[in-house]
């Protein structure tokens, strides 16, 4: 089953609000890459940012929906 992409997406935002996110499918529908800058990673470890975003998305991890999922974050600005 392809991942709904604007649901990931509303799940990211719901746990970083004011967040940019996008996620895009890299493949099958289940390999995926979330794209976040997001004000809540300032001052935080590279780790910790994931551990955000992951957290997020459990959910779906979780269920299967999502088989890989390649995460990129920063703080805005940087």
């Amino acid at each position: 089953m392809a991942a709904d992409l604007a649901e990931l997406e509303r799940m990211i935002a719901a746990a970083l609000p004011g967040a940019e996110v996008s996620v895009v499918d890299e493949g099958g529908g289940d390999h995926l890459r979330a794209i976040v800058v997001a004000e809540q990673f300032v001052g935080r470890s590279r780790i910790d940012q994931h551990r955000m975003v992951r957290a997020a998305v459990k959910e779906r991890m979780d269920d299967g929906t999502i088989h890989a999922l390649s995460i990129s974050t920063k703080p805005p600005g940087n």
